[in-house]
């Protein structure tokens, strides 16, 4: 064999243990470091005391997961959060609803906020991940139905408000937490219009609040209408962070919506018509069961610590972590 032959086979033979390594920790290893990423806002008004808010999203529960329940649910305990929002896509399976019960049930009582993403309604199908590189992904015209009734159910049991083209309000630790929500913006399904009025309609009083924008995709769209709306803080999953990503690389490579990917995952501002306000953008604690993988970009919850604004705060300064 020429010398030269040789060295190309060592390369692509080079190649070939890198990919599979890849493989094995992002299928193997990756996809179980679950990550709690704390974050410090300060969004809440002056003289009010801090809030410890427990962002999930994207769990994409199979009943099978028993490594992702068991560290959701120790979150309560580590965490001790004041209030839960859930960014949606809690199922991942027919039979999914039983892995969330297990793994939110310590979170009953906390109160909080959900929306749905379209795996909370319509089961999960397999398809080619190249696609994702495209531009967003599209949707089979149908799809098996999930039980989004009994999900609905439990996590109303639990404490959590329901904000799917609505609004509602919350008190916590004498603070008023007005928030608005939409429908999966990836389906279309959200309503803008019918959020923001319901925004409107709340009953108004002089009590020290904070307003919150709630959604699973963030689509520009959205992020603009609730920043418009004087939401104080934005929270958001869907992107899983781009699930796979260069190591220590700024941009997701992927994002599924059409958010800036330097926003793909965790906490930036958001700008809008002169008005900057924080976002979070969870990198999720799933994946499709058709996808079994992470890289770069472990599964994660969001723990954002809200404390007073000062005088002094400015958008650069609001948030440390």
């Amino acid at each position: 064999m020429r010398p030269a032959s040789r060295t190309a086979l060592t390369a692509l033979g080079a190649v070939g243990a890198v990919g599979v390594s890849a493989a094995v920790w992002g299928i193997g290893i990756e996809r179980y470091l679950f990550t709690a990423r704390r974050h410090e806002l300060a969004v809440l008004p002056e003289g009010s005391p801090s809030l410890t808010v427990l962002h999930l999203s994207d769990a994409h529960m199979a009943p099978w997961q028993h490594r992702k329940q068991r560290w959701i649910a120790d979150l309560a305990d580590a965490v001790q959060p004041d209030v839960v929002i859930n960014t949606g896509d809690n199922l991942g399976h027919d039979d999914g609803i039983r892995g969330i019960r297990a793994a939110f049930e310590p979170l009953r009582g906390v109160p909080g906020f959900f929306v749905h993403g379209s795996n909370d309604k319509v089961a999960p199908s397999g398809r080619n991940p190249l696609k994702y590189f495209t531009g967003p992904s599209d949707h089979p015209v149908r799809g098996r139905r999930l039980d989004t009734d009994a999900l609905d159910a439990y996590l109303s049991d639990l404490g959590q408000t329901a904000l799917d083209n609505t609004a509602a309000s919350i008190r916590v630790a004498g603070l008023r937490v007005d928030a608005l929500g939409v429908d999966d913006a990836h389906r279309q399904w959200d309503d803008l219009e019918a959020a923001t009025t319901a925004l409107e309609a709340l009953p108004g009083d002089d009590s020290p609040r904070l307003r919150l924008g709630v959604t699973h995709a963030p689509y520009q769209r959205v992020l603009n209408a609730f920043t418009d709306a004087g939401a104080d803080l934005l929270l958001a999953g869907h992107t899983h962070g781009g699930q796979v990503r260069i190591p220590f690389a700024r941009k997701a490579l992927v994002a599924n919506c059409d958010i800036p990917l330097d926003q793909a995952r965790g906490r930036s501002e958001w700008t809008h018509a002169g008005r900057t306000v924080p976002l979070n953008v969870s990198a999720g604690l799933g994946h499709s069961i058709y996808a079994p993988i992470r890289f770069g970009c472990r599964p994660e919850a969001s723990v954002l610590v809200l404390r007073a604004r000062r005088a002094d705060d400015s958008p650069e300064r609001r948030s440390a972590g």
